[in-house]
């Protein structure tokens, strides 16, 4: 997973454990890709401290994740969401009874990781 989409992600997940001013600049510089100086002006602080404010946060939201691993469980439920599609799309075209076990399968695979 290239290192924006998981930026996107832990921000999804545990962003309200931040504080006001910190998810206003982690989302600047993540969501909204504004550079450390866009923000810095904006924010009436210097780019030294938006830069210890993202990696402050980064640090938090990994630590959040190292935790509760609930991007991890997303990606791998999505995954599994998405083999099922090509799954069904076979079975479908060839009422091969051989994809319904497989899609038994990793549905259940799915409920034991929720």
């Amino acid at each position: 997973m290239d290192d924006i989409l998981k930026q996107s992600l832990l921000y999804d997940f545990y962003g309200e454990l931040l504080t006001k001013h910190q998810k206003d600049i982690y989302s600047q510089f993540v969501l909204e890709d504004l550079s450390l100086g866009e923000i810095a002006q904006e924010a009436g602080i210097t780019r030294q401290g938006v830069h210890d404010i993202i990696r402050r946060c980064s640090q938090a939201l990994n630590g959040y994740e190292e935790k509760l691993h609930l991007v991890e469980k997303f990606v791998a439920v999505k995954e599994k969401v998405k083999q099922i599609d090509v799954l069904l799309d076979g079975y479908e075209r060839e009422k091969d009874e051989t994809r319904l076990r497989e899609i038994r399968k990793l549905s259940g695979e799915i409920i034991e990781e929720l």
